[in-house]
């Protein structure tokens, strides 16, 4: 990509002149569209040092309306998001509907100056490339407008920039020794950008490519730039265009998806997994007692051997009401530091958390190295809940499963242990914890008049559960289904679940 670019590109100062007051005034027409639209927006700046990324952001922010964005500058990670997937810092910048983030630097650094130091292991390169792919689709196909900008010179150039700032001594600190060593291997520093543009290089996050010799020309390529993919995706909202929506499929192509979708609808409308759940397991109160201790003992170690070797774990409750989620993580806990794990109760989404990307908060609340992340509900509530009471279309919730897929993938590519449970009972025995729980002053605030429309559509959520059970339990991150119509069995399979997980990941360190 960057061997057929012209550097030697210019503007006059004329042309610039005319030109620039029109620019600012339709981008900042555009921002004002966007927001709105509730249009997030996303624009990356990447590109060699000294090719003025901080110099193009300020001119380009000047035009806009300063509440309506935030400038992100990327750096080294610190030691707090070392201690996350590398997309963590990001996925928790990415900006609210209508507002934008404007990145000076991104997470292709990860795959770039990190490697060009070899901070970046080339065995994982490949892996990298795809968690980026994935995680600019997500946010692409929930709405968010991606510009990526890469601002290109060359070496020559770059060098006489390197030492015009050190000519000054309130720029000397600008030119690093990093900076000075990958002007000398510039040539290796340019190929793995030649690597990074064309692995990333998308159909729903284009590269465009800035000549930013001439700092006028570049400075109205950026505007033009962003000024037609705002342009372009207001237009496609305007007409209800599904940013999903494959738009070069071939009728053939369309024809041979549906008949695939309608084949995998008829599969798990025949096969219940939860059907073949044996619920007569049952475990004595004395057999509880003895192993219970035993296992609270077995958490209380396991959970000090995690800390010392940084290994982060990620425990997600799912299941049917009054199953019994809330009795298994107090056991789970019980003997375990509070230091070292949190217990997420997920309830529906507050209007920021709306705001944002559904994964968001999910990914806000993952734990870092060493310690522990509890979710009572999880982000799987996308093909459930958000499904069957319409809270997201059907293209979201098909959407979902492949998006929760990867996102498990990168925390276990990233070292954590995933654990995820499915709590079931059947049908008469959440009738007979409904009743005690309304029979009990004391547990009355456990129903709610949710809990009882949910039970209405029973047959609905079991479809929606068999469903997910089988496309999202990979070799990864494997469904545990709990047989629950006994409540200490339960609360043992979910110890032994866990601190077998533990132990093996342990014995692989």
């Amino acid at each position: 990509m960057l061997e057929k670019i012209d550097l030697n590109k210019t503007m006059s100062k004329q042309e610039y002149r005319e030109s620039l007051p029109k620019l600012e005034a339709e981008l900042g027409r555009l921002q004002r569209e966007c927001k709105d639209l509730d249009i997030p927006v996303i624009v990356v700046f990447e590109g060699f040092g000294a090719s003025g990324k901080g110099l193009q952001i300020g001119k380009m922010i000047h035009s806009m309306d300063p509440r309506g964005f935030e400038v992100y500058t990327i750096k080294e990670e610190t030691e707090e998001e070392r201690m996350h997937p590398f997309l963590w810092r990001f996925w928790i910048k990415t900006p609210e509907k209508g507002r934008i983030a404007i990145f000076d630097g991104s997470w292709y650094r990860k795959v770039w100056v990190d490697r060009f130091e070899k901070r970046t292991h080339e065995r994982k390169l490949k892996d990298y490339f795809s968690s980026i792919n994935a995680f600019e689709q997500q946010l692409c196909e929930g709405g968010t407008l991606m510009i990526k900008l890469f601002l290109d010179i060359d070496q020559s150039e770059q060098k006489k920039r390197f030492k015009k700032l050190e000519k000054k001594k309130e720029t000397q600190w600008r030119v690093t020794q990093g900076d000075r060593e990958r002007n000398i291997r510039y040539d290796e520093y340019a190929s793995m950008a030649e690597e990074m543009l064309f692995s990333t290089d998308t159909e729903y996050a284009p590269w465009t490519i800035i000549e930013a010799t001439d700092r006028r020309f570049a400075t109205a390529k950026i505007y033009a730039a962003v000024i037609r993919s705002m342009k372009e995706q207001i237009q496609k909202q305007k007409e209800g265009f599904d940013l999903s929506q494959k738009k070069h499929l071939s009728e053939q192509q369309e024809e041979k998806e549906v008949q695939a979708a309608q084949c995998a609808d008829e599969k798990f409308s025949e096969v219940s997994i939860l059907s073949k759940v044996d619920l007569s397991c049952r475990c004595t109160r004395e057999e509880y007692k003895k192993k219970l201790d035993k296992l609270q003992k077995k958490a209380e170690r396991l959970h000090g051997e995690l800390y010392r070797k940084r290994i982060p774990v990620v425990i997600g409750f799912e299941g049917w009401d009054a199953a019994g989620k809330g009795g298994a993580i107090k056991r789970l806990t019980e003997k375990m530091d509070p230091r070292g794990y949190v217990v997420n109760p997920t309830a529906s989404p507050n209007e920021v958390e709306k705001a944002h990307h559904y994964l968001w908060r999910f990914w806000r609340a993952m734990p870092k190295d060493g310690h522990v992340a509890i979710f009572d509900r999880t982000w799987y509530g996308r093909v459930m809940v958000e499904r069957i009471e319409g809270f997201c279309t059907e293209e979201e919730w098909k959407r979902a499963y492949k998006e929760i897929n990867q996102m498990e993938k990168d925390l276990v590519d990233s070292g954590a242990v995933i654990v995820k449970f499915w709590m079931h009972i059947d049908k008469e025995e959440q009738e007979r914890r409904f009743r005690e729980r309304m029979e009990n002053p004391e547990k009355q605030w456990k129903i709610t008049e949710e809990d009882m429309r949910n039970r209405e559509k029973w047959d609905l959520y079991e479809q929606a559960v068999d469903e997910m059970l089988m496309r999202t339990s990979t070799s990864y991150a494997p469904w545990m289904i709990v047989e629950g119509n006994d409540k200490y069995y339960a609360r043992i399979k979910v110890l032994e679940t866990v601190t077998d997980a533990i132990e093996k990941r342990l014995k692989e360190r």
